[in-house]
């Protein structure tokens, strides 16, 4: 590989070119997280024939200017963009590369060219994609995704640099620091200048990206993990995009994707992403893409692979009372996020229910649901759902969350909660635990319970909760037969 670096409107870029004379098509990664850590990366490229350009954003590493998260990213990617297609070795294509906050930039310069067709990608690769400010710091109804912003903003927020180890240290030498109100104050406590951390919260508007995705032009390869904070946005990212192909991967990983398996992945589940990312750009830029919407996801559990866009048969259980029809809310000892052991002595702090061991294996595929009725004595209040396999051989895992806002002077009726959508393999003797708490901490923020804002509010108060029992209602969607594996690469490449 033959590389160089440069400045385009002077931000920091790295450029990779194959051997040999060209020109090449091009790849576009631009990141916050330091472009020298891409460097195997843009290697990888040259080896199979693109051209790698890697570039720091506006703001970090080695690119100057302020760092302002989702702000810059579609002007600054364009005039890259148009940049690349000006140099002798290209021949005027290029695909957007990206994962994560790098993915965001890549669908930038795919749905927000204004008419700019210069700029515009020939394709777009977007894996584990985080879609905006408001998609990443609360959920669709509203409730904060405390731990993984207060992660995020410590680790890269108002600074050049990154610190990866900074909440982990933070909460290392105060193992309560996210529970100090307000947690407006958390820079405070982390002991450095953190001005955005207050404005993030007052983004609210999702969904502009997705708006714009029945309008694109060009074809999307969409890559996630069903352990991932993005699930949902990398499905619905897929299901709405207008260019003349889509493709989805969804393995059972998380935000790390094949780095970090989660624990019903199998051998088959190892997918070298490197290699199918280089045939579908090859295949996309040539135009040889079966039209509409093809992929693959992953049968966690059974370590096979089916179609993307299959899903099961309608399939309800009325769980059992197990005990806490009555509960409080208290967000003094909130139901914790990270431990899935329910206390047995003591006020309720949950409702807890339970099916009896299914009778033989399900395969369930498709969104997860709770129907429930119930009541809350306050005027504003979170209801958590947490779905949790009880495994034959006594172990607890977690298979699905979900946390509805509620607002309103009568905190009472029925209602369901979404728990996004899965593909589970559940063994014969299984038995599923359904959790209904008040708080999910500290993944998300305690709701105070008075209507005030999570983040300045300076007191909680606890919410007393009642449910009926017998309304609650699990809904999963389950395959009627064993599925046939498929060939996750011959989805992603028909």
């Amino acid at each position: 590989m033959k590389s160089f670096r440069t400045a385009v409107d002077d931000l920091a870029t790295d450029v990779g070119l194959p051997d040999g004379p060209g020109p090449f098509p091009a790849v576009l990664i631009r990141t916050p997280y330091d472009r020298a850590r891409h460097l195997a990366e843009a290697r990888g490229w040259a080896r199979r024939g693109f051209a790698a350009v890697v570039q720091d954003v506006r703001g970090r590493f080695a690119s100057p200017g302020e760092w302002r998260p989702y702000e810059n990213e579609a002007a600054d990617g364009a005039l890259t963009a148009r940049w690349i297609r000006r140099q002798q070795w290209s021949d005027g294509r290029y695909v957007a590369v990206g994962a994560s906050y790098a993915a965001h930039c890549a669908l930038t310069l795919a749905l927000e060219a204004h008419g700019e067709t210069e700029g515009l990608p020939d394709a777009v690769i977007a894996a584990v994609p985080a879609l905006g400010v408001a998609e990443t710091a609360r959920e669709p109804s509203g409730a904060e995704r405390l731990l993984a912003r207060a992660g995020w903003w410590a680790a890269h927020g108002d600074r050049p640099d990154s610190d990866g180890t900074a909440l982990d240290k933070a909460l290392a030498a105060d193992p309560g620091l996210l529970t100090h109100l307000p947690l407006a104050e958390l820079p405070e406590r982390l002991g450095r200048q953190l001005p955005s951390w207050t404005g993030l919260w007052r983004h609210r508007e999702r969904g502009r990206l997705i708006s714009r995705a029945p309008r694109a032009e060009v074809p999307l390869l969409a890559v996630g993990g069903h352990h991932d904070h993005f699930t949902e946005d990398t499905h619905a990212l897929w299901r709405t995009w207008g260019g003349p192909s889509a493709r989805l991967l969804l393995g059972p990983w998380g935000h790390g994707l094949v780095a970090s398996p989660g624990p019903d992945a199998g051998p088959a589940h190892r997918v070298n992403l490197g290699e199918l990312y280089v045939r579908w750009a090859r295949r996309a830029l040539a135009g040889d893409l079966a039209p509409g919407r093809h992929g693959a996801l992953a049968l966690g559990g059974g370590d096979l692979w089916l179609p993307a866009g299959i899903d099961g048969a309608s399939f309800t259980r009325r769980p059992r009372l197990l005990h806490g029809a009555e509960f409080t809310a208290d967000p003094d000892r909130p139901v914790r996020s990270d431990d899935l052991t329910v206390p047995t002595g003591g006020l309720p702090d949950r409702c807890l229910l339970a099916t009896p061991p299914l009778p033989r294996p399900v395969d369930a595929v498709g969104p997860v649901r709770l129907r429930l009725r119930a009541t809350a004595d306050t005027s504003c209040a979170d209801w958590v759902a947490r779905l949790v396999a009880l495994t034959p051989g006594g172990t607890a895992e977690r298979i699905a969350v979900g946390v509805l806002r509620r607002e309103g002077p009568h905190q009472q009726g029925e209602f369901t909660v979404e728990l996004g959508r899965i593909a589970r393999r559940l063994r014969a003797g299984t038995r599923l635990r359904v959790e209904i708490a008040g708080h999910h901490f500290p993944a998300h923020a305690r709701n105070p319970h008075t209507g005030e804002d999570p983040v300045t509010v300076r007191q909680l108060h606890a919410s007393r909760r009642a449910v009926d029992p017998e309304s609650v209602t699990l809904l999963l969607h389950t395959l009627p037969s064993r599925p046939t594996s498929t060939d996750p690469a011959k989805e992603i490449l028909r």
